[in-house]
């Protein structure tokens, strides 16, 4: 079930921050998305290329599906027909199966390059050196358009400020060095959404505080 009120408060913070909430519906029934869609909702993402697929299938289709979990890249293939936002893409291998996936299905995919900026060995990511030695200016089927990151799950909010911080400046790094304008920072959850937003984000991803604990 989801938690209305809370949404409603979530919604309002980030439309006065002008960034773009994605609803994270993990292990969530088809109903409680509906739910949420009803109440104007059009962003959600998900973690599982099966579930995600499946759910693509079963519900409205005006919905902007976010890839955010580790993508392995035999299972590109199967989200690249309708996918709006890959948000994960954590490796040179990934970009160049996402390449080869827009390709075949003759559309340019927009992704987001996530770095590692958390203390945590558990999170996935470029670290800032590979992250500024990527060649994206010959990719023709895939757009990179931002950056996103996780910061440590850490109740020290100063920690996680100077994460996101960091983020925010290799995001600006990162467009100047590729002479290209990116438009999408994704950084910030249920717990830090706030933070991130005071920070520069413009894209949050938030599931428990709207859906209930998994």
């Amino acid at each position: 079930m989801i938690n209305e009120l809370l949404y409603k408060k979530i919604k309002i913070d980030t439309d006065a921050a002008d960034a773009t909430l994605v609803a994270v519906s993990k292990y969530k029934p088809k109903e409680d998305i509906e739910a949420l869609h009803n109440l104007g909702q059009l962003h959600f993402g998900e973690n599982y290329v099966q579930e995600l697929v499946d759910k693509q299938a079963a519900l409205p289709t005006d919905i902007y599906w976010h890839f955010i979990g580790h993508l392995q890249t035999n299972k590109v293939k199967y989200i690249a027909p309708f996918i709006y936002l890959i948000q994960s893409v954590d490796s040179e291998k990934l970009l160049q199966e996402i390449e080869k996936q827009g390709a075949k299905n003759n559309k340019v995919i927009k992704v987001l390059l996530q770095v590692h900026i958390a203390d945590e060995a558990t999170k996935f990511g470029f670290n800032e050196a590979e992250l500024l030695a990527l060649q994206i200016n010959p990719l023709k089927h895939t757009e990179v358009i931002g950056l996103m990151g996780m910061a440590t799950f850490t109740p020290d909010k100063n920690k996680v400020k100077t994460e996101f911080e960091y983020l925010k400046s290799l995001y600006k790094k990162f467009a100047i060095q590729n002479n290209i304008s990116l438009t999408t920072l994704s950084m910030g959850m249920s717990d830090d959404y706030a933070l991130a937003l005071q920070c520069g984000s413009n894209m949050v991803r938030i599931g428990s505080a709207i859906f209930g604990s998994r």
